[in-house]
C-alpha cells in the first residue's frame, strides 16, 4: 500500500507539472485582484515550476533508493570467432586481455573456431545491516528538503506577486490624484481666465494658474509612467513579462486590514518554510552520517547462476568446423552464498562520517541563524504594521483637513477675499493629502502581508482581504 501511495504522489506531481507547463502561455484574469495574482503566480512563474520539478525528482530518488531491495538478474549471451592459443600464467585483473580457458597447447595456430556462452546470474542481498533502508532515509531527506524548498519557493513567488500588486495599486492611486488635481486646476483655471477677462482680477493671476495646472499634467505623466512601470513589475512577478496587466484594487484603497493581536511564539518561526528548510538540511546531514556507520559490515549475497558454453575447438587443439561451436553445447548451474568485507574501507570511512558530523554542526548553526533571521524579521513587520495603522489614521485627518481648505480657498478666491497663490497652495496640499492618504491606506495593507510572510503563511493576509471585500460589496 505504500508503494502504491507513492506512486500515486508521483503521478499527482508529475501531473501538476505539467499542468503548470500547459498554462504557461495562458492569460491573466482581466481585470486582475489580489488573489489571483497569488495564484497566477504559483502555476506560472518560472521558480514554481522548476521547484515543483525538483519536488518530483526527489520523490523519484526515494524509489531509486528502495529498488536495492529487490534481486538482481543478470543475462548473457555471446556468440565469437577467434584463436584459440591458451598460455600458462597469472594476469592481475584487467579489462583488456580477453580470458581464455582450456588447456594449453604446446603450437600456436592463426586458426579460427566458433565460440559461444549464454547464462543467467540471480543475486540477492538478504540482509544489509540497515544499510539500504538508511539509503532511503537519506533519498527521503532530500525529498523533504525539495518539498521545503518548494513551500519556500512558492512562498516567495506569492508574497512577491502581492506587493508587486499593491505596488501598483499605489500607482494606481497616485496617478488618479494627479488626475483629479488636473481637473481641479482646470476648472478654478477657467474662473481665473474668466475673471482676468472681466478685469476683476490682474493677468499675472490667469499666468500663475496657467503655470500650476502645466505642472500639474507633468506630474499627471510622472504618475502615468510610474503606473505603468508598476505594471511592468507586476507581469514580470507573475512570469509573464510583456504581457498586458490590468488590475482590480477592490478594498485595498478604501479600507484598512483589523490589526491581528498576535503573540510572538517559537513554534510559529519553526514552522516557516525557511527554518524548515534549514532544518532538513541537518536532517540530511544526519542521515548520510547514519548510512555511514552501516556501511562498515560485511556484505552477503545469495546468488544462483545458470550457464552454457559451446566451442568448436576440441580439446587437444584440432578444430571441429562447421557450426560447432556456434551455441553452447554444455551447460552449468550453481548457487551459494557469496560474503565480502572491505576491511580498510574504515578509514575512509571514518574521515567521511568526521566530514558528515563536521557539516551537520554547521547546518544546525545555520538553522540557529536562520530562526534569529526570522524573529527580527516578524518584529520588524510587526512593528511597521502597528506603525502604519497609525499613520493611515493620521493621513484620514490630513485628507479632511486638506479637502476644507482648498474648498475655502477656493471661496474666498470667488468672493475677491483672497488670492490664486492661497487657492494654488491649497491644491498642492490637497493632491498631497489624497496621495499620503491612498498610499497610507495601501501601506498598512504592504505590513499585513510582510507579516504574513515573516510567519510563513499568506493564508492570514488572503483572508483579511478576501473579508474586506466581503464587507465593502
Amino acid at each position: 500500500m505504500k508503494s502504491l501511495r507513492n506512486l500515486a504522489l508521483v503521478f499527482v506531481l508529475g501531473s501538476l507539472s505539467l499542468a503548470a507547463a500547459d498554462q504557461q502561455s495562458a492569460p491573466p484574469p482581466s481585470p486582475l485582484t489580489l488573489e489571483d495574482a497569488v495564484h497566477y503566480a504559483a502555476v506560472h512563474f518560472p521558480e514554481a515550476r522548476a521547484a515543483l520539478a525538483k519536488v518530483v525528482g526527489a520523490r523519484a530518488a526515494v524509489g531509486l533508493a528502495r529498488t536495492a531491495y529487490l534481486p538482481r538478474t543478470d543475462l548473457l549471451w555471446q556468440t565469437n570467432r577467434a584463436t584459440y592459443n591458451n598460455i600458462a600464467g597469472l594476469l592481475l585483473p584487467q579489462s583488456v586481455i580477453p580470458p581464455l580457458s582450456g588447456p594449453v597447447l604446446t603450437n600456436t595456430s592463426n586458426t579460427t573456431a566458433w565460440g559461444s556462452a549464454g547464462g543467467a546470474l540471480f543475486s540477492w542481498q538478504p540482509f544489509d545491516f540497515g544499510l539500504r533502508s538508511a539509503n532511503v532515509d537519506v533519498a527521503r531527506a532530500a525529498e523533504g528538503g525539495a518539498n521545503f524548498q518548494l513551500q519556500l519557493t512558492k512562498l516567495d513567488v506569492a508574497a512577491a506577486a502581492a506587493d508587486a500588486f499593491l505596488a501598483t495599486v499605489v500607482a494606481q492611486q497616485a496617478r488618479r490624484a494627479a488626475e483629479a488635481d488636473v481637473n481641479r486646476r482646470e476648472s478654478f483655471g477657467k474662473v481665473v481666465h474668466v475673471l482676468v477677462g472681466n478685469q476683476l482680477r490682474a493677468g499675472v493671476e490667469a499666468s500663475r494658474a496657467d503655470a500650476e495646472l502645466a505642472a500639474a499634467r507633468t506630474q499627471l505623466l510622472r504618475a502615468q509612467g510610474a503606473e505603468e512601470n508598476s505594471r511592468i513589475a507586476l507581469a514580470q512577478a507573475l512570469g509573464i513579462a510583456g504581457q498586458s496587466v490590468q488590475v482590480d484594487p477592490g478594498p485595498l484603497a478604501i479600507a484598512l486590514p483589523p490589526v491581528p493581536n498576535t503573540t510572538q511564539s517559537r513554534e510559529v518561526l519553526t514552522n516557516h518554510p525557511l527554518a524548515e528548510l534549514a532544518m532538513s538540511a541537518v536532517d540530511q546531514f544526519r542521515a548520510r552520517e547514519h548510512a555511514l556507520q552501516r556501511s562498515y559490515f560485511p556484505s552477503f549475497y545469495l546468488q544462483s547462476a545458470v550457464a552454457g558454453r559451446g566451442s568448436g575447438v576440441r580439446p587437444d587443439g584440432t578444430i571441429v568446423g562447421g557450426s560447432n561451436g556456434l551455441v553452447p553445447d554444455r551447460a552449468n548451474f550453481a548457487i551459494g552464498l557469496t560474503a565480502s568485507f572491505p576491511v580498510f574501507d574504515f578509514f575512509s570511512l571514518r574521515s567521511r562520517k568526521q566530514i558528515e558530523e563536521a557539516d551537520e554542526q554547521s547546518a544546525s548553526a545555520e538553522y540557529d541563524k536562520t530562526i534569529q533571521q526570522l524573529t527580527a524579521q516578524l518584529q520588524r513587520a510587526r512593528t511597521e504594521l502597528t506603525i502604519s495603522k497609525q499613520i493611515a489614521d493620521n493621513t484620514a485627518v490630513e485628507l479632511q483637513s486638506a479637502q476644507m481648505t482648498e474648498t475655502q480657498a477656493e471661496a474666498r478666491y470667488r468672493a475677491a477675499l483672497g488670492n490664486v497663490v492661497e487657492v494654488a497652495e491649497a491644491q498642492r496640499l490637497l493632491v498631497q493629502a489624497e496621495s499620503d492618504d491612498a498610499i497610507a491606506k495601501v501601506s498598512v495593507w504592504r505590513a499585513l502581508l510582510a507579516q504574513a510572510f515573516a510567519e510563513g503563511n499568506l493564508q492570514p493576509f488572503i483572508d483579511a482581504v478576501q473579508s474586506a471585500a466581503g464587507g465593502h460589496q
